[in-house]
Parts: structure tokens; C-alpha cells; sequence
């Protein structure tokens, strides 16, 4: 049976791996070239947790039950919890090739943290804490791992919102390449069935990077010295990627995907200002200064709604009978929420002008709503701005990011290329859905694809 090898590239774009610069990446051109290729819808909302989970399980992140990195355990206020891999119930596709006795080697992929057993080796994620905790199964392989990464395996690079951007720009390099390096030495080491790598670098360098080349960002400088940064980094990329090519089989089959793309960041919204100004949210005591709101601030026997910050904004209401000081009566919930759904799409910029956001109900958009979902799932202007939860701004403007410096923020539609080894064939689709990604390799296995899987196989 010939192999697949996955290259996962987070935040990937398509305007700029098809569009702006496919002519000078003649490694990604040759994939689609031989294959087929196009964007790839992404999740509702487009983050990378849950969007590679709902990847390789072909579930929405309703029928998952997390939302985003951050979820609800319970309607307390505060009983949040971090959405990594103990939290995953369904299963991936190399659960389903294990089952078969086919074996995997899986690097980085998003929400593999902390790692479960698998016929193959698995390495965990972005998510793993530090190199102290077992974030590798079989655990022994770490040592293995540094080794095949010259001495010093990277999870990721840190603090990427920064403004030493010389120092930032060397981590990811230096990040990709261990990561590829050794990607390619445990390839090559043992025979595996199924492969899968995700690098984290394009997300860290779009976001530390954008504003520098993008011309139509606010912050946009011609001639500054970081303009052709993430240009530069793709025809890196494109070198890893050839370099892996170079070790495959002929017959080998190629998948390169994204989970979402990105998109130039005009600004934030400050959701808990916003909130403030409607009437819906009451603090205890007005901040004197910007701070990041701590719901311990948060006066609930006078708040309707708050908010949380992020590139897209999770909105809850304060519900009787649901959460501990409820203030919204039950019978009053839909007709409350139909208000502030309306209230949020008529935000409007400081020129008058309507962003365009839109806010959406859990259980209109997915096949579930399962665990504790957001009331609203909220794209300001549709993404190009993002959600500061910060209060005390004076403003529900923010044009610098409050978590550190950002210039993109994510768009709905990564990359999707599939090249076919030798002797296979594939048919080019009108759109392409993350969904589809897991039933297109449990068939290319000719493993039966579950019944509660929402995408259709490609092939």
C-alpha cells in the first residue's frame, strides 16, 4: 500500500501560496502541479483549537464541545478550562489507522498534548508546557528527538508578540528547521503508513510580521527593513519541503493543508467596553488605566453579558436559573440575544461606517452545540478586527494589540494541495472543506469512514 505524508503549515494563506507567490515556491508548485489544489474552508470560528482536531476527526468544534483555546467547564463564572488533548473524546484518524495495524508518525499537530498511545510515534504540540513533561509517545523517543534536531528540539518559539523582530525572525528559522530536520530523520528511520507534520512558524511569522509587507495595513512603512520577511520565509518553507519530497517514494501521495488562513488586522474592538457603553455590563470599580478584565471585577447583579478577547470574541449571557446571578430571566433569552446579535452587527467605525460583523448562534452552525458553547460566536467586521476583553481603555477602539504587538488576524479559508503518487489519480473538486481532509485519508487507506464523520472524501 503506498504511504501519504501530510505537511501542515498553520495560518498558511491562499492569496499568498496561490496567488502572490506560487511562481516562486517551484517546490509547493510542483504539488499542485501533479495534483489538485485550491482553499480550504476552514472552521467556524477559523483557530487553530479546534480546527486541526476538527481536521483529523471531521467534526465541528459543537459535536468537539470546545470553541476555542479557552472553554466553559460549567456556568460558574470562572470554571474554565484549557482545551488540550485530554479533552478530545473523538477519535483522529490515526486512532482508526492504529485500529488497522497501519502506523503513523505524527509531529506537532495542534491539540496532541498530552499524548495518547498509537501504533507509531507521536510528538505533541505547541500546547506542551515544556520538554520537562512527557509530550512524546513512547516517551523514550525524546532523547531520540533532541538528537535528530541537533542537540535541542523547539516546541515553539517564544513570546512571538514581540518588538525584537530580529530575534523573533531568527527563533522561527531556527524552530522550522530542527522541526523539519527531524521530521525527516524519523521518517526515514522506520517504515510508517501514515505522516503528518504541522509547523507553527507561518502563524508566528504572519502575526509578528504582517504589517511590514502588507500594503494596505495602516502601519504599512515602504522600504522598511522587515518588507520582504514573510516572502522570504515562504521560499524557506518551500526549500523544507522539497528537501522532505527528496525522501519519498515515488508512489508516496502528498497533502499540504492549513487550518485557516490570514488576513490584515485593522484594529480591535474592546467587547467588554462596548458591553459597558450598551448598559450590559457593569464593573465594580472603573479601571483608571487599560487592564485586562478579571470577571472578579465584573458586578453580576448588574450584568446582562460579557465578553472575552481574542481574534474572534466569545460573548456570554447571564442567565437565570443558569448561571450562579443570573439577571436575564429564561423567558427573555432568545429575544435578549436577537438584541445584542443586532446591536453587535451595527457596530460601526469612528468614520460612522459599519464594520460588518457578524455574530452567530452555536446551535444554528453546527450539527451540535455540545459542552458549554458561547451565546455568540462573534467575527468583528468579519475578522479584520479582532476582540480586546481588555476595560479601562476609555474607548472601544484599539488600534495596538493588547496582548502584545499583532498585525493579522485569521481568515476562513487556508490551503489545500493534494498530489497523488504515481499511479494514482484524484479529480479536482469546486471547494475544498477542512472536513473533508479526514474521510479523503481513512479511504485513500481503504479504512472504513464513520457514519458521523461530516466531510466527503476527495478521492
Amino acid at each position: 500500500m503506498s504511504k501519504l505524508v501530510i505537511i501542515g503549515l498553520d495560518c498558511a494563506t491562499p492569496q499568498l501560496v496561490f496567488d502572490a507567490w506560487l511562481d516562486r515556491l517551484p517546490n509547493i508548485r510542483s504539488l499542485v502541479q501533479r495534483g489538485i489544489a485550491g482553499p480550504l474552508k476552514s472552521t467556524l470560528p477559523p483557530i487553530t483549537v479546534p480546527a486541526w482536531t476538527a481536521m483529523m476527526t471531521s467534526k465541528d468544534p459543537g459535536m468537539l464541545g470546545f470553541y476555542g483555546f479557552r472553554n466553559r467547564k460549567s456556568y460558574d463564572y470562572e470554571d474554565l478550562f484549557f482545551a488540550n488533548a485530554k479533552y478530545v473524546k473523538d477519535k483522529t484518524v490515526w486512532n482508526y489507522l492504529s485500529r488497522n495495524r497501519l502506523k503513523s508518525l505524527v509531529f506537532g499537530v495542534p491539540q496532541t498534548y498530552p499524548p495518547k498511545p498509537l501504533n507509531g510515534v507521536l510528538v505533541a504540540s505547541f500546547l506542551t508546557p515544556s520538554k520537562d513533561v512527557q509530550f512524546t509517545y513512547p516517551d523514550e523517543i525524546k532523547k531520540d528527538l533532541d538528537e535528530a534536531a541537533d542537540g535541542d528540539y523547539i516546541i515553539d518559539v517564544k513570546d512571538f508578540r514581540t518588538d525584537n523582530k530580529d530575534k523573533l525572525v531568527a527563533a522561527i528559522y531556527e524552530m522550522t528547521r530542527r522541526r523539519f530536520k527531524a521530521f525527516r530523520k524519523f521518517y526515514t528511520s522506520d517504515s510508517y503508513d501514515f505522516a503528518m507534520m504541522v509547523e507553527m512558524g507561518v502563524d508566528r511569522i504572519h502575526h509578528g510580521f504582517w504589517r511590514y509587507f502588507d500594503k494596505s495595513h495602516r502601519l504599512y512603512e515602504p522600504g522598511n527593513p522587515y518588507e520582504n520577511v514573510i516572502e522570504d520565509y515562504y521560499k524557506y518553507l518551500d526549500e523544507e519541503i522539497g528537501k522532505t519530497l527528496e525522501i519519498l517514494e515515488p508512489d508516496t501521495s502528498v497533502m499540504l493543508v492549513s487550518d485557516h488562513g490570514a488576513k490584515t488586522m485593522t484594529g480591535a474592538i474592546c467587547i467588554n467596553e462596548w458591553l459597558q457603553q450598551k448598559g450590559w455590563l457593569t464593573l465594580k470599580e472603573k479601571p483608571t488605566k487599560p487592564s485586562r478584565m478579571e470577571l472578579d471585577m465584573i458586578d453580576w447583579s448588574k450584568t446582562k453579558a460579557w465578553g472575552e478577547g481574542g481574534y474572534y470574541s466569545r460573548l456570554f449571557l447571564n442567565v437565570q436559573g443558569r448561571e450562579p446571578q443570573g439577571q436575564i430571566p429564561q423567558a427573555e433569552y432568545e429575544q435578549f440575544r436577537d438584541e445584542v446579535k443586532a446591536a453587535l452587527e451595527g457596530i460601526v467605525d469612528e468614520q460612522g461606517n459599519n464594520i460588518g460583523t457578524k455574530a452567530f448562534r452555536p446551535e444554528e452552525v453546527y450539527r451540535q452545540a455540545t459542552g458549554i458553547p458561547p451565546d455568540l460566536i462573534v467575527y468583528l467586521g468579519n475578522l479584520d478586527w479582532r476582540s480586546a476583553g481588555s476595560v479601562g481603555v476609555g474607548s472601544i477602539y484599539m488600534y495596538e494589540n493588547d496582548t502584545g504587538p499583532d498585525d493579522a488576524n485569521h481568515a476562513e479559508y487556508g490551503i489545500f494541495v493534494f498530489a497523488p503518487g504515481a499511479g494514482r489519480t484524484v479529480a479536482p473538486k469546486d471547494d475544498y472543506s477542512i472536513y473533508d481532509i479526514a474521510p479523503t485519508i481513512l479511504k485513500y487507506f481503504d479504512v472504513t469512514v464513520p457514519e458521523d464523520m461530516i466531510g466527503t472524501s476527495i478521492l
